[in-house]
This record gives structure tokens, sequence and C-alpha cells, in this order.
């Protein structure tokens, strides 16, 4: 399983749709592309929100930010994340 941190920027019709039920529908959404949420943060700032998710790969990971957006209207920039000791080793070669 590879893990991506998931950036999200609320919509004005999200805002007004945040709810527990929609965050369960989220977490159900990430098993549908074999995924599982690690972590959700709410943010001051840049974003609105903060997802730690684990999915098999890339491919996922598109599929999964693409169907939650459709989903909430929430708009995401997802990014892979490396441990530094695995990022560290990765460099260590170059």
């Amino acid at each position: 399983m590879a893990t991506f941190a998931m950036f999200g920027t609320y919509s004005q019709e999200a805002v007004q749709k945040i709810s527990p039920a929609r965050t369960d529908q989220t977490m159900a959404l990430a098993r549908k592309f074999q995924g599982e949420i690690k972590a959700m943060y709410a943010l001051l700032g840049d974003y609105d929100l903060l997802f730690l998710v684990e999915l098999p790969g890339v491919e996922q990971a598109m599929q999964f930010s693409v169907a939650l957006a459709k989903l909430t209207g929430i708009s995401f920039t997802t990014a892979p994340a490396v441990p530094v000791a695995q990022f560290d080793q990765l460099m260590a070669g170059i």
C-alpha cells in the first residue's frame, strides 16, 4: 500500500453539507478503491482538510480523489507521501 496526502478545499456548497454522514460516506468510498483513511484533519489556511490515505497505487489514488470530489463538492490536491527513512534510502543511490 502507498500513502497519499490529500489536501481539500471547500466550495461554498460543500461547506453547507458538512456532516458526520458525509464523513462516513468518504470513508466508505476509500474502501471501494481498496483504501483506508488513516487520519482526517480540519485545517486553517490555504487548505480546509488534510486526509492521510493508504491506497494500492497511483491509479486508485486518482480514482478516489476524483470520485470524492464528485461526492462531496470538495476539490482535492493529492500527492504521494514517502516516509523520510525510505526517502533517505532512495536518495542514497544518487
